[in-house]
């Protein structure tokens, strides 16, 4: 089969056989594996040693995104979101529920954010002190301009928090050169190739420590996680981890370092995308998001417009065949998302294309 959705991803055969032990999290064993995890993700952030730290969180990418923003933003406080498509929209839902104040900046859901949008809105509200957005959107394929975004954010004196759920591993992003960024969020199912079933905060210990006490949750509390490392060891975890998931990302670790980093993996991902991409137009099925704005992470469509198409039955036709995509949407409109991430080829991407136009054949049978 071939899971070709936005996360969790295909895996390598190594990260599934490490699944395969029983372990005990607190055993003295483990501790150097989990230690060495969040040293190799600062690593990979470009974060500095002694200035940031990465903070586990057991959960999906929404545990994290909360986690951070009740950690690093104080309540009542303003945060700017720009909204652009499904997961902005989840964004700024968390942080209203944890009692911020959520400033919205209505974008197209076909482009990416850049920072010429992002600087009239600070400059008019001095009162904003966060801007969090997502880095790659699922729902449509588009890509914010993080790096750009943040060098406006530091330009007006604010502070920013990515959400690099469906980014991290793959697109660039160095903390060393974005002081302005407070904490880069992922999870481990995405773009490094692991299991899913925990996040990570690689975030300013400076800020994590000024946050201290506003979390309103002890689970969602980054402050807690950092004092709980620095009292009991970098090897240790608060609560109970899928430590099968950490042993599994450990050796995904190592086939990311084998296969040349986030470069390498983000060339093999720009392959899949744009072989999906190309494909698509080449069988007149009409992409969602225009080439120039077409991220390597995932590619959308637009469902045929013909009344005979069935998406739920495509979808399964797909799978009986080996081929298992996203049987829901987030766009406003009908669409078809198709992840390019994972233990997956350009060659894969053919494969997968064969089985479309055989699925919408069967799907859309030509008039005799």
């Amino acid at each position: 089969m071939m899971l070709m959705i936005p996360g969790p991803v295909q895996t390598r055969p190594e990260t599934q056989a490490a699944m395969a032990q029983d372990i005990a999290p607190w055993d003295h064993g483990f501790r150097p594996t989990y230690a060495r995890i969040r040293e190799r993700v600062r690593a990979i952030a470009g974060g500095i040693a002694g200035e940031h730290v990465t903070l586990p969180l057991q959960g999906s990418g929404h545990f994290i995104m909360e986690a951070a923003m009740r950690s690093l933003v104080p309540v009542g406080a303003k945060i700017l979101i720009p909204m652009n498509g499904a997961y902005a929209d989840r964004m700024a839902r968390l942080a209203r529920e944890a009692g911020r104040a959520v400033v919205t900046l209505d974008l197209p859901n076909t482009r990416g954010a850049r920072a010429e949008d992002i600087a009239p809105v600070l400059a008019a509200d001095p009162a904003i002190g966060h801007v969090a957005l997502v880095y790659s959107e699922t729902g449509s394929g588009i890509v914010n301009d993080v790096p750009g975004i943040g060098r406006a954010v530091r330009q007006a004196g604010r502070r920013m928090l990515v959400d690099a759920v469906s980014a991290f591993g793959a697109l660039p992003f160095n903390l060393a050169e974005h002081p302005e960024c407070d904490a880069l969020m992922f999870t481990s199912g995405k773009c490094l190739e692991g299991m899913p079933g925990i996040g990570f905060a690689v975030a300013r210990m400076d800020a994590i420590r000024a946050g201290a006490g506003q979390a309103g949750s002890w689970c969602m509390d980054l402050a807690d996680v950092l004092v709980h490392s620095e009292r009991s060891g970098f090897g240790s975890i608060r609560f109970t981890p899928p430590v099968q998931v950490l042993a599994a990302f450990d050796v995904a670790l190592d086939l990311f370092d084998a296969e040349g980093g986030q470069p390498a993996r983000h060339a093999r991902y720009r392959a899949n995308a744009d072989a999906l991409y190309d494909g698509f137009v080449a069988m007149g099925i009409k992409p969602y998001v225009s080439k120039s704005e077409q991220g390597p992470i995932i590619v959308t469509v637009h469902q045929p417009s013909d009344p005979r198409f069935d998406f739920a039955r495509f979808v399964e036709a797909l799978k009986a065949r080996g081929v298992l995509i996203c049987n829901f949407w987030t766009t406003p409109e009908p669409t078809i998302r198709i992840g390019a991430i994972g233990a997956l080829t350009p060659e894969d991407m053919q494969r997968a294309l064969a089985v479309f136009r055989e699925c919408l054949a069967e799907a859309l049978p030509a008039a005799a």
